[in-house]
């Protein structure tokens, strides 16, 4: 199997996607390790700060001496320098706020696959001309579940993520799933900065249980 079906295959199994990025290398490997511990095997780190590179090959470097099967994978990638310098550091798959055609291009070169964020219909049919297998709704706060209903039927057979718009209770995460959804997308409601902060694992450990309890719920 491909790197890019296995990591499609890893997402859908999942039926989620963390994502989170903190400044502090330890603390990102903390979370990572606590995200593993509860059962989590694909998730995202962000390009959301001047430590994201350094951080991401210290998380790379514990995966592979730790985490073996876990799919790394780094978001918020704009532009081509920014998916080459991941993808040399060893990033799984390339998630985006945007669509750049460079960066999925430079992707589908490393058989990884590309989630890019798309806010309409048009968006979506550029994704799709692109390779986009998976795409993301965002921000899906803004676009809600009746969007992924709306544009459902226009798009048969294309797998879409929510993010920036789930919370963490069966009536969010159901609704996006019967309104068609593969997969959520979980960022802040899931890692918050005050877990983060207070190196809150253990209640991370708790809702990303839960989190994978409501996910099989739902699906």
């Amino acid at each position: 199997m491909s790197k890019k079906d296995t990591v499609l295959n890893a997402i859908l199994s999942q039926g989620s996607l963390p994502l989170f990025f903190y400044e502090d290398a330890q603390v990102s490997l903390e979370v990572t390790r606590t995200l593993y511990k509860a059962g989590i095997r694909v998730f995202e780190y962000t390009n959301r700060g001047a430590a994201a590179l350094a951080n991401f090959i210290i998380l790379k470097k514990a995966q592979q001496e730790e985490m073996p099967d876990l799919q790394l994978g780094i978001g918020t990638i704009k532009t081509a320098v920014e998916a080459t310098a991941f993808i040399a550091a060893g990033a799984d798959f390339i998630v985006a706020p945007v669509i750049n055609p460079e960066v999925g291009a430079i992707a589908k070169q490393h058989d990884l696959l590309w989630i890019p964020g798309c806010m309409t219909p048009t968006e979506i049919n550029t994704a799709q001309q692109h390779g986009a297998a998976l795409i993301k709704l965002f921000p899906a706060n803004i676009l809600g579940p009746e969007f992924m209903s709306s544009i459902k039927d226009l798009f048969a057979g294309q797998l879409f993520m929510p993010t920036g718009g789930v919370d963490l209770n069966i009536d969010s995460i159901s609704t996006w799933f019967r309104a068609g959804v593969c997969a959520v997308g979980m960022g802040s409601k899931l890692i918050s900065k005050k877990v983060l902060d207070n190196r809150s694992y253990e209640q991370l450990y708790t809702d990303t249980i839960k989190l994978m309890e409501l996910v099989q719920a739902s699906k």
